[in-house]
């Protein structure tokens, strides 16, 4: 059973159908939502069944994408986004009107913006990571451009799988450090005023 078949079986109520659509995105769901915020796996994952509640909750009204990960994972951005913007509200209760506009699709201003902050990131992450020495800067691009496997990623950098992983996790952990560092930071000096 293809995506598009388990998503219309889970709609019309199969729960077999939907524990199988979690199985096979709750991973690529996990990861995007870690690479999006500097947030706790607890958060990322309570955002992560938020989506599959909802998903479940609105089967019989929702429409079949023509990807169901694409779905899913923007589904989740929207949700991080929300419930960030609400901790910085936190008097600001959800409305039904409120819930509803989070599966609604942008407009074109929206998503204008949206495309600007993107390639804004991108471009701070590109800076970012020519700080990085060149191989580690290699393993980077392999391992998440190439989508190579750390045995791939070894084969062409002429390493051991081991030395191959070490790399890719020291480069996203010096980027995660730079990336939160300066947010650290500004939060600290904010909370000694």
């Amino acid at each position: 059973m293809d995506e598009i078949q388990l998503w219309t079986a889970f709609q019309s109520g199969d729960e077999e159908a939907y524990t199988k659509l979690y199985q096979l995105h709750i991973r690529a769901m996990y990861r995007y939502g870690m690479s999006l915020v500097a947030a706790s796996e607890a958060f990322v994952l309570d955002c992560v069944h938020d989506v599959f509640t909802e998903i479940w909750v609105k089967r019989t009204r929702l429409t079949t994408p023509t990807s169901v990960r694409h779905y899913l994972l923007k589904a989740l951005k929207i949700r991080i986004i929300h419930l960030l913007e609400r901790k910085e509200h936190p008097f600001q209760s959800l409305t039904e009107t409120d819930y509803d506009a989070l599966w609604t699709e942008p407009n074109d201003l929206e998503l204008l913006e949206e495309l600007e902050a993107v390639n804004s990131r991108k471009e701070r992450l590109l800076r970012l990571i020519a700080q990085l020495p060149p191989r580690q800067q290699e393993a980077l691009k392999l391992r998440f451009v190439e989508n190579m496997n750390y045995n791939q990623i070894g084969d062409v950098m002429d390493v051991n799988h081991q030395s191959a992983k070490n790399l890719v996790f020291r480069a996203v952990e010096k980027l995660r450090g730079w990336v939160i560092l300066p947010f650290l930071t500004f939060f600290i000096f904010f909370m000694n005023k």
